[in-house]
């Protein structure tokens, strides 16, 4: 009897043309869902019937109470090999196998600066009045050679998005709770001393954090002041880290220039979310990972946790630690 799989959240409908899933036709029959599932009933009941269940990064949440409620779920695959959404000690007591797969960070870092460049250059208001025979030219860009580009976190995404920056002509300073003089040195950055440092003297802020208790909230109201009036805010690493109604009372109030956002604490979001109209705001559905390379990859891999697991053998396991 064929095993049954569900994969959650294919908005672009991609899931089986990424990869090969012909290899699993005689053992597993695969549904594809592309509408976002809201809630854990809608969750248990399109899924409630599947032991196998492919989720894209942390769209859909896998708490305690869904592993309760989902008896004959076996596998768990989450594209990427890290998911906040998923209680993977949860997941043990209840007898599933979580399996992730391999995920590159160069679209994030790529997206980090279409995000930079269309703000600092007004890339959307410039093309939605010419499109619209608006005025021809209303804004003035502000220059990137010779600005401050301000880090927060310098791991593998900062770093490169720091490299970047320093081809622009940027002076790149960097701060996080863990930095190191030595590790900022090796990037050639400056390490800035302190947080309210790296706010007060930065162009363009972008965020490059892990969200854990130290990092939740880092950027409030009393942070987003600190900022220069012409400089701007980027954060495609995790909607948290920057307080969102303080943001939007800083883009309201024009404590900063601007800010661009691919991250939402609610995704999708709601028609009336306050993102969707705020000013001086650029904003992705959340698109830092959505590529054709990294799609196929996650996919490819996604088919191997399933065959690997039901021959017995599971690949790439995520346990808690």
């Amino acid at each position: 009897m064929k095993r049954r799989c569900a994969v959650l959240d294919d908005y672009q409908g991609v899931a089986l043309s990424m990869a090969d899933w012909s290899e699993l036709r005689d053992a597993v029959d695969v549904v594809v869902h592309r509408r976002p599932i809201t809630g854990q009933d809608a969750l248990v009941e399109a899924v409630g019937d599947c032991e196998i269940v492919v989720i894209m990064r942390e769209r859909t949440p896998f708490p305690a109470e869904v592993f309760a409620r989902l008896p004959r779920l076996r596998l768990l695959v989450t594209t990427g090999m890290r998911n906040a959404a998923v209680d993977l000690a949860a997941a043990a007591r209840h007898g599933v196998t979580v399996c992730g797969t391999a995920s590159s960070s160069d679209p994030a870092v790529e997206l980090t600066w279409a995000l930079i460049l269309g703000l600092v250059r007004h890339v959307v208001p410039e093309s939605t009045a010419l499109r619209d025979g608006g005025p021809w030219q209303s804004t003035v860009g502000t220059d990137l050679h010779g600005s401050r580009l301000g880090l927060l976190g310098l791991g593998k995404i900062g770093a490169r998005v720091a490299r970047i920056g320093q081809a622009f002509g940027m002076e790149v300073a960097a701060w996080s709770q863990n930095l190191t003089a030595e590790r900022a040195d090796a990037e050639g950055v400056r390490l800035a001393s302190s947080l309210e440092e790296l706010l007060e003297t930065s162009d363009v802020l972008s965020v490059h954090l892990v969200l854990g208790d130290r990092s939740r909230g880092l950027l409030g109201a009393a942070e987003l002041r600190r900022m220069r009036p012409g400089a701007f805010l980027v954060n495609t690493s995790r909607a948290a880290i920057v307080d969102q109604r303080a943001l939007a009372d800083a883009l309201r109030g024009g404590w900063i220039a601007g800010a661009g956002l691919d991250v939402f604490e609610e995704e999708p979001l709601a028609p009336d979310h306050p993102c969707r109209s705020l000013p001086n705001l650029l904003a992705t559905p959340h698109l830092g990972y959505v590529t054709r390379n990294n799609y196929q990859r996650y996919f490819t891999e996604a088919v191997e946790d399933i065959r690997a697991f039901l021959a017995g053998d599971p690949v790439r396991e995520l346990t808690a630690r």
